[in-house]
């Protein structure tokens, strides 16, 4: 019997379809779904849990492309469905614990920390009198300051904070303030390494660039071939290992001084731009790593 996977995702497009060509290759059947489609339905029979296009079995496995924005009570909505499949040991990838570990900057720098991964200073609070505290002390320090959403992506809000003045707006942060040490990199050109892990091993990297100080493909950094050393891919595996991740794209800076920064860890990551510059195929690699870790919980299931 043909296994059927859901693929959550609200905007399938380039990403939607590499994925359903690797799974179809490897004779799986795919489904997009949104998970603003799911929906709770308890003591009406069956388990409780309703996915689109699964009316009449829960898929085999979830591979998870997206989570929408919206509401807190919309996003643990979406959450809430993710650790439902988990509860009815469905395979998930990446699972909710890990999104939302990477989703929040704030745990994801604690949690880097706590591994002992080096990651810039960081500040997460919302006092904004301690939140001014620590911009004037890295400041006098000889310091920029990075103000980040706690939940963003793509480069979207940060503010890059020079001196004082450069505090201009703090209300897009939704009165939590993300603070952290900008890690120059000795060169006039924006620069850092997006390293793409899947399991225990760094299967592809890419340095980004731009003359701008936000290096992200998607505010229009440029991709260029990179190799890594040793130690660059030793942080990145941890970083994946210490949010608990079965893949996640790491954002590595290295400062003039040569020491690696380990700046974000994104559970959902896009491989367009990194694909673009590297020979290796990501979706086929990450399709024959989710089949592998969905036979190993489907034989630790049959042996509990």
């Amino acid at each position: 019997m043909t296994q059927h996977i859901a693929i959550f995702t609200d905007d399938p497009g380039w990403h939607g379809a590499v994925l359903h060509d690797a799974f179809t290759q490897k004779g799986y059947q795919c489904t997009n779904v949104s998970l603003t489609d799911c929906r709770f339905e308890i003591g009406t029979g069956g388990n409780g849990l309703l996915i689109p296009g699964f009316e009449e079995h829960m898929p085999d496995g979830v591979f998870v492309r997206g989570v929408p924005g919206g509401s807190l009570e919309e996003v643990v909505f979406y959450l809430d469905v993710l650790h439902a499949l988990r509860e009815l040991n469905i395979f998930v990838y990446n699972d909710a614990r890990a999104i939302e570990r990477s989703v929040d900057k704030g745990m994801t720098s604690f949690l880097l920390d706590q591994a002992g991964i080096p990651t810039p200073p960081t500040w997460v609070g919302n006092d904004v009198h301690r939140a001014y505290s620590f911009i004037r002390k890295q400041l006098n320090l000889g310091y920029k300051v990075v103000a980040k959403p706690i939940f963003g992506s793509q480069g979207k809000n940060l503010q890059l904070i020079t001196k004082p003045d450069d505090i201009t707006d703090f209300t897009v942060y939704n009165k939590i303030y993300y603070l952290q040490r900008f890690i120059e990199t000795g060169t006039n050109a924006a620069h850092d390494w997006r390293l793409f892990v899947i399991g225990d091993q760094v299967i592809a990297t890419m340095r980004r660039e731009s003359s701008d100080w936000i290096s992200n493909v998607a505010n229009g950094g440029a991709c260029y071939p990179a190799v890594i050393d040793e130690q660059f891919a030793k942080n990145a595996k941890e970083a994946v290992k210490a949010v608990d991740m079965f893949y996640g794209g790491v954002d590595i800076m290295c400062d003039p001084e040569g020491k690696i920064w380990v700046t974000e860890v994104n559970s959902i990551p896009a491989w367009k731009g990194l694909q673009s510059v590297n020979k290796i195929i990501v979706a086929d690699q990450l399709v024959e790593h989710f089949i592998y870790c969905l036979h190993e919980q489907s034989n630790v299931d049959i042996a509990s």
